[in-house]
């Protein structure tokens, strides 16, 4: 049984956490029959276009990091998969907007989405910062108490700038799938002490830390943007690891007791340059 927490009750039981990046997933279905009924010329300028623009919105430059995937979906939930890390939500909107001008749009079918914004939880400073302002004396959500907790976020930020603005790591397979923290009337996350929560979260992560050298993660949470509570996405070159991570996750007490898991996505990553081949039903 963990000790009590020395938090006061007083104190907030939300945990601080860093955003980052807003982020867009698109799960595309492709019209395979309409394609085959068009005509060579039509194909091609399609393509042509569809490639160039998927070169522009992966990245500014060739030196610039990549904002923006293709991946090939495995399943029958879909055929296309775009991701897409951006500085907003303006910048997300516009890349919709880009993507529905193009030619190659008339041939595909949004069947899912995904909207968020990468976040970084912060358990165990925010118990240090929350016992640092009180230790100050501040008041909670009074004026010192407000900048107390301002200053060590912009801190946290600047120093996690990396994991807030990722690029699109450079991996052969994507793996995603949405989840929540339970809700219920006899198991509920959000009634479960800070400290609690703090000691099964630090477990959990100590299981992802293990595969870090195999697996790159991204939590993205998405609270009052999308159905579920927090989106996420594996990138691995070996896609065996996907199911072992989240298998050995499961046992774990936050993942077994608290957590809820939506569908999951599995693609194959797709160079723009690839799209011509793709369609003639070759990666």
């Amino acid at each position: 049984m963990a000790e009590p927490s020395p938090i006061s009750p007083a104190h907030p039981p939300v945990p601080l956490t860093l955003e980052g990046s807003s982020v867009l997933h698109q799960f595309f279905r492709f019209d395979w029959k309409a394609w085959k009924l068009s005509s060579p010329e039509e194909r091609k300028r399609a393509i042509d276009e569809a490639v160039a623009m998927l070169r522009t919105l992966e990245r500014e430059d060739a030196n610039a990091p990549v904002r923006s995937a293709v991946y090939s979906l495995l399943g029958h939930k879909g055929d296309l998969m775009l991701i897409h890390f951006r500085h907003s939500l303006e910048e997300l909107n516009q890349v919709e907007l880009a993507l529905a001008q193009a030619a190659l749009h008339d041939f595909l079918e949004l069947r899912h989405s995904y909207v968020s914004v990468v976040e970084l939880g912060l358990y165990e400073s925010s118990r240090k910062t929350y016992e640092a302002a009180a230790a100050k004396g501040f008041e909670q959500f009074s004026a010192e108490w407000n900048a107390e907790i301002a200053a060590s976020l912009e801190r946290g930020a600047e120093a996690m700038k990396p994991r807030l603005w990722p690029a699109v790591p450079d991996a052969k397979y994507l793996c995603f799938y949405p989840m929540d923290r339970k809700r219920g009337e006899t198991v509920n996350w959000y009634t479960v002490s800070f400290a609690e929560r703090q000691r099964m979260m630090h477990e959990h992560g100590m299981i992802g830390r293990r595969y870090g050298d195999q697996v790159k993660q991204i939590i993205s949470g998405s609270i009052g943007m999308d159905d579920w509570e927090w989106g996420v996405d594996l990138f691995a070159d070996d896609p065996v690891v996907f199911k072992k991570l989240i298998y050995e996750m499961r046992f774990d007490e936050v993942s077994a007791v608290y957590a809820l898991f939506g569908q999951f996505f599995i693609g194959v990553r797709l160079a723009p340059e690839k799209l011509g081949t793709w369609v003639e039903g070759r990666l």
